[in-house]
Order: structure tokens, then C-alpha cells, then sequence
């Protein structure tokens, strides 16, 4: 570790945030301060451990800038971190968005499930956020089974099979009244707000007809549609004696973790819980405030008030999110505080153990990695898979570690050159495809690039590295002849042993194992379109949007074929126009 005593005693005594660097010079970790100095300070004169040892490793320099306020600090770190996305800030580990249940405002509205909630205008009725996806998914079947709306995205010409079995009333033919329309949309908001008295009673009439009728498969499918809201649907009702949305947050501290909860009450009812454990570097407070932006920076939509603990500065964070922020110190509301402690603590007990036996197998293969390669460092590893239809339609998946987690915003898809007809050509193709824009755009570099086999695969990225002037030591994963990774060629072709009992051969076994699962489900996604649109989905210059538009114009292989360049100019710019008519060509 470096001694920062002379720089340190520079540092001011003002709040601002600062930057930690490694010996590349690259930003690893984004922090603000009331007091630079004290802060910047106890990086250097404390004992660290766990998260926090990592990073004082790990820095070589530091810069700060001085702001005029804390929330002017608060402010500049959030946009640094959105930019440089150091490794050492807190990572969300959970990926996924909530979904929220969707009642349009058309004139002809639908009720759907959507996770992509940062649309510029959302005029629209939306209500969750569901964590459970599942339970999302039946309320929104059960009320388009229910309620006769719309299903289709853009009316149709003619009627369609949900008017012939009563799920639509026909709006691409039938004049509807606005009141009919106006009359079920409240019913379905009162439905979605949590109660469920008028639904359930439509389910018993309808049930009760089904049975008169000798529709027994009916009636069966309508009482499983009962037990779904008085199991899965039914929401807890908090006795708070109004009917008030917000969100509300705990937290629970232990060793090196954070366990975050928070609770989503919704008109009265808690709708739903999430939590979250996070390694730490401390400062329960900055961790806290920073977790909570980056969660509803995430897709999750702003509650119009918020309830944190009482050691967090909830004039910062009122400030920031420009929402309000209160906490609460007695009643109902401190009972719920409690309640979101206790479970952020539970949460923490049960996951501690394995998360710390996770993170000390992680940091023993780190160094067994290092010893083995005779290097002082290797963090970030990039490692990469094709797969393929019968040797035709090779597409390639990237995926990135860093200290062996997985960076998944930084994983890339790519699609290969249909004239590629082998392995080694799509790997080939791939790799210079990565490091060429890594060295354009002057993007981070792996300290390592791990291969999915041994020397035909090195010598491929050895000649694609070479090509680009680029420096970056390569290992390849070699198989047994029951295609089970059992040691490690370095790019000088020399093998070293792993044992497969050791913590290494298990965190390789991770990272191969993800990188297949990512490029053979990419793979699959594509096929699951269909045909026609999956040759789109390979060909060059198409993306989602000029897909869709040359499946609407031709509608089928054939006729995309004979298509002159002229006739796929008037869909896609004309050098996109002759690229396709030749990879067409070659079908």
C-alpha cells in the first residue's frame, strides 16, 4: 500500500467527493464527503477489512473535487459513478426490473404486465411494483379473462378469436359506449388498488352459470382463479388507518454486509418487499443513500414519499429524489420501521454464512490465480463462446468478471458474418471485434482473456492481439477427453495444473459455464423467433426496428429474395439495401 501522508495533509477540510485509482490510472471506486480530508484519511490510518481491505489494496491515487454542499457532493458522485462505474461502488446484484401491472388510457384500453417504466410519457394507470412476477402475471390473466378488453396491439380488420370466446367486445367492428368502457376500468382499478369484492363476485356469478351449464371445465378454471387472489393476489393490509402509497426503508449491519429492506405500501396495503445484501465499505450512511438511488434509478418508479431510518439525512436524500422523506419515531409507522428491521436482520442471518464462505473462496482463487499465472494482479477477465445452427448461423457471447463476479451490463452479444462456416473463423471474428473497439473508444482492458479451449483458440487471440498492437496475456481452458476442463494453458502453450478440488477450478467453472449459458441462449432466442426472422436477426445492419419493418413489407423468405435492392431501399438506407440482397443471396 502506498503511504499518502504528504498528499493527504493537502487535502481540505470541505465537503466533496473523490475518486480512488488503481495503478492503471482507472477509477475504481466514487465516494463523497462533509469532510474530504477525515474521510479520505480513514481509508489509510484505520484497520480494514473485508471490501474495504480490497480497495486500499487496490489504490495507487486518489483526486477529489470540492463542492460548495453536501448535496452539490452528493450530486457529482451519483453523475461520476453513472460514468465511470467503478468497481468498488455498489453493485446491484440483482438484475432484473420489477414488473408493474399496466391499465392503459386509450380509447380502447389493455391491461398488460410491463417492466420497462422509463418511457419519457407514461399517462398511463400502473400499479406495482410486483416482486413476484408470477403473481403479476395471474392478475393480469385473470383480469383479461374477466374484462372484455382489447388484446391486440393496433385493431385488426376483422374480428378475431377473443371476440368469438367473449374476451374482447369487437372494438375493430363494434361500436362500443364509452360508459361500458368507462364502467369496467373502474371496476379493474378498484381490483388492482386491492379490492377484490367485485371481481370476486363476478367470478361466483359466472361459476355458478358454468355449473347450471354442465361447463364443468369452466367452473373449475374460474374457482382456480378464486384461489389465485385469495392466495397469490391477496395483499397484507397494514392498519394504518389511511390509505397512503409510499416506500419504506430498514437496514440491518453486520461484519462487512448491508442487508436492505424495503417495503411497498400501496393504498393501505403492503404490495410487495425487497431486499438486497450488499458488502460495505462502512459508511452505513453514504452506502444507504447511494443503494437508494441506484434502485430507483433502476426502472423502479418513485413513491411520492419515502420512509428511512433516523441516521440518514433525509434532507439529502428529500433533495435529491425531490420527494418527500420522513422519519418516523413512534406510532404505526415506527412499528413498521421495526418490522422492515426485523426482516432486513433475518434476511442478513440467513444469507451471512454463505455469502462470507462465497466471497473467502472467491478471494482464494483470485490468489491461487495469481500465484499460478506469477502475476501481481488479475482482476477483470473476459472470456468468450460461440454457438451455432449445423455450422451455419454462429452468433458469439462475451461475458466479464471482475474478482470473479459477473459484470452483466458489460456482457456483449454478437452476430457473426454469415460467410464464418467454422469455430475459429467466428472466434477470430469476434475477438477482433472487442479489442479493435476497446482500442478505438479506448475502453477498459481485461487483465486477462480466458478461451474456451487450448491452443488452436490462444494462437486465434495471440493473432488477433498481435494485429491490433494490444498486450493482454491470454490463458485457454483445455478439456479432457470427456470435454471436462481439467487444466490451464498459458499463451506461451505451457500447461498448468488445477486441482479440481481447489477454489479455482471452481470460479473458472463459473465463468465457462456462464459464458456458454449466455452465447447458447442468445442462440436460442434468435431460433425461438422464427425462421424468416431469425436469417433477419443474422443479417448485417438489422436491428430490432428494420426487422420488423421488412417482416411487415414482405412477410416471408421468398419474397424477401426476390426483392430487388431498389424495393428493400424503400425499408432500409441503400448500403444496408445491398449488404442484405447479397447475404440473402448466399442462403
Amino acid at each position: 500500500m502506498k503511504d499518502f501522508k504528504e498528499k493527504l495533509a493537502n487535502v481540505p477540510t470541505k465537503p466533496g467527493s473523490y475518486q480512488m485509482k488503481n495503478k492503471d490510472g482507472v477509477i475504481i471506486y466514487v465516494g463523497k464527503a462533509k469532510n474530504l480530508q477525515r474521510r479520505l484519511r480513514s481509508y489509510f490510518t484505520r484497520t480494514v477489512t473485508g471490501k474495504t481491505k480490497l480497495l486500499v489494496e487496490d489504490i495507487d491515487d486518489f483526486d477529489y473535487i470540492v463542492t460548495s454542499s453536501e448535496l452539490e457532493s452528493l450530486i457529482l458522485e451519483i453523475t461520476l459513478i453513472k460514468k465511470y462505474d467503478p468497481k468498488y461502488n455498489i453493485l446491484l446484484r440483482d438484475d432484473k426490473t420489477y414488473p408493474y401491472i399496466e391499465l392503459t388510457n386509450d380509447k380502447y384500453p389493455v391491461v398488460r404486465m410491463i417492466r420497462n417504466t422509463k418511457r419519457k410519457k407514461i399517462k398511463n394507470h400502473l400499479y406495482g411494483p410486483f416482486p413476484n412476477a408470477k403473481a403479476a402475471r395471474k392478475t393480469v390473466n385473470i383480469i383479461n379473462r374477466l374484462y372484455p378488453l382489447r388484446k391486440c396491439d393496433k385493431l385488426g380488420k376483422d374480428l378475431c378469436l377473443y371476440y368469438h370466446i367473449n374476451e374482447c367486445l369487437g372494438y375493430c367492428k363494434k361500436d362500443i359506449p364509452a360508459e361500458k368502457i368507462e364502467d369496467m376500468k373502474k371496476e379493474i382499478i378498484t381490483f388492482l388498488k386491492g379490492d377484490s369484492t367485485k371481481v370476486v363476485e363476478k367470478i361466483n356469478n359466472e361459476m355458478e352459470k358454468a355449473s347450471e351449464n354442465m361447463n364443468y371445465e369452466r367452473a373449475i378454471e374460474l374457482r382456480e382463479m378464486l384461489n389465485d387472489i385469495e392466495t397469490t393476489l391477496v395483499k397484507q393490509k397494514i392498519d394504518l388507518n389511511n390509505n397512503e402509497s409510499f416506500d419504506l426503508v430498514n437496514y440491518y449491519q453486520d461484519n462487512n454486509y448491508l442487508s436492505i429492506e424495503i417495503f411497498f405500501i400501496r393504498d393501505g396495503l403492503l404490495f410487495g418487499r425487497h431486499n438486497e445484501i450488499i458488502s460495505t465499505l462502512g459508511n452505513v450512511e453514504d452506502e444507504l443513500i447511494e443503494y437508494l438511488i441506484k434502485f430507483y434509478d433502476s426502472g423502479v418508479i418513485l413513491p411520492k414519499s419515502l420512509y428511512i431510518p433516523l441516521d440518514i439525512d433525509e434532507e439529502l436524500l428529500s433533495n435529491y429524489l425531490d420527494i418527500k422523506v420522513f422519519k418516523p419515531q413512534k406510532g404505526k409507522m415506527k412499528e413498521l420501521m421495526d418490522l422492515a428491521l426485523d426482516n432486513a436482520k433475518e434476511q442478513l442471518d440467513l444469507q451471512e454464512e454463505t455469502l462470507q464462505k462465497d466471497d473467502e473462496e472467491r478471494l482464494k482463487a483470485i490468489n491461487e490465480l495469481k500465484e499460478l499465472l506469477g502475476v501481481d494482479k488479475v482482476s477483470r477477465m473476459e472470456t468468450f463462446d460461440n454457438s451455432h445452427l449445423f455450422g451455419t448461423f454462429y452468433v458469439g457471447g462475451m461475458v466479464v468478471f471482475d474478482d470473479f463476479l459477473p459484470l452483466k451490463d458489460e456482457y456483449r452479444k454478437y452476430k457473426i458474418s454469415p460467410e464464418v462456416k467454422d469455430d475459429l473463423s467466428a472466434m477470430r471474428e469476434v475477438l477482433y471485434r472487442r479489442y479493435y473497439k476497446v482500442l478505438m473508444e479506448d475502453l477498459i482492458k481485461p487483465d486477462l482473456i480466458v478461451m474456451d479451449g487450448g491452443m488452436t483458440q490462444i494462437e486465434v487471440a495471440k493473432e488477433v492481439l498481435s494485429s491490433l498492437n494490444l498486450n493482454i496475456p491470454i490463458i485457454g481452458l483445455v478439456k479432457d477427453d470427456k470435454h471436462r476442463t481439467n487444466q490451464i494453458m498459458n499463451e506461451n502453450f505451457e500447461l498448468l495444473d488445477v486441482p479440481k478440488e481447489s477454489n479455482l477450478f471452481l470460479f473458472l467453472t463459473r465463468l465457462q459455464d456462464e459464458v456458454h449459458r449466455y452465447a447458447i441462449t442468445y442462440h436460442r432466442n434468435i431460433k425461438a423467433k422464427g425462421s424468416l426472422s431469425s436469417i433477419l436477426d443474422m443479417a448485417p445492419g438489422i436491428g430490432e426496428v428494420r426487422r420488423k419493418d421488412l417482416l411487415r413489407k414482405f412477410g416471408s423468405l421468398k419474397k424477401l429474395k426476390e426483392a430487388s435492392i431498389e424495393e428493400l431501399s424503400e425499408v432500409v438506407p441503400k448500403e444496408i439495401a445491398e449488404s442484405l440482397f447479397s447475404y440473402l443471396k448466399e442462403l
